[in-house]
């Protein structure tokens, strides 16, 4: 389910997302949070027993102060990157997340490393001694893993470049094989740049393009020639002469 801008309103009982300050949306069934990156000064968020796997759009509420996520869907605590710098954040309730793992000091000891900023996690005080074992104990986290797009055919963009690229491939090393030419080697194939939207044609014109590199002068001229009359006979195709003018043309 996605947060809207008509439920926030509803839910924070005010007239725009500017002023809304607290936000609880406990129990929603939450899954896309992204109009979080519109509330800029909302200070206390509930979000707690939704579906919710980033935080990637909390990261703009930069006047956050308390965070509740408890029972909700996050994977990894690299997502707390995108706390960082919220400089205001000082209670954050992440418990009963896949993140928190089976070492519960472990947990809080990482938390409170790269969010030392905090007075309250998991409803529980934090102390300076907690602060300074946590320097220590913690590992310090990275960013997120990004996730890696994937095309409407279920495969990854450098699946496509790929198959693009060896689609070129084949076509180049058809094309010179019938000209008697030396066939390339992959490494003599720039990547696959001609847009997407050209489909096969696309593969065969970067093919085409790769040949112009091999030929001379003469052999240019006749390619030249040849595009020529191509271009022509798809004009004549494209554009057939109106009836009046083939009887002036027999006259």
């Amino acid at each position: 389910m996605k947060l809207t801008r008509k439920l926030v309103l509803a839910r924070a009982k005010a007239s725009d997302l500017d002023s809304v300050k607290k936000l609880n949306c406990w129990g929603c069934d939450l899954t896309d949070i992204s109009i979080f990156t519109e509330m800029p000064n909302i200070e206390v968020l509930t979000l707690s027993a939704n579906q919710i796997s980033s935080l990637e759009h909390v990261s703009h509420c930069q006047s956050l102060t308390e965070l509740y996520l408890r029972r909700n869907c996050i994977q990894n605590l690299s997502e707390l990157s995108h706390l960082r710098h919220l400089t205001q954040l000082r209670v954050l309730w992440l418990a009963e997340n896949p993140c928190c793992g089976s070492d519960p000091s472990k947990y809080r000891m990482t938390v409170l490393r790269n969010l030392p900023g905090l007075h309250k996690l998991d409803n529980q005080l934090v102390t300076e001694e907690e602060l300074t074992q946590a320097v220590e104990e913690g590992e310090e986290i990275g960013n997120p893993p990004a996730p890696v797009p994937v095309s409407a055919n279920g495969l990854t963009e450098t699946d496509t470049e790929n198959d693009a690229l060896n689609f070129s491939m084949e076509e180049t090393n058809k094309i010179r094989g019938q000209l008697g030419m030396k066939l390339l080697p992959r490494d003599k194939f720039p990547s696959f740049s001609t847009p997407p939207t050209l489909g096969k044609k696309g593969h065969v014109l970067e093919a085409v393009l790769l040949l112009l590199k091999e030929l001379n002068s003469e052999e240019l001229q006749l390619v030249q020639k040849t595009a020529e009359s191509r271009q022509r006979a798809l004009l004549r195709h494209s554009n057939p002469p109106e009836r009046g003018d083939v009887v002036q043309q027999c006259d």
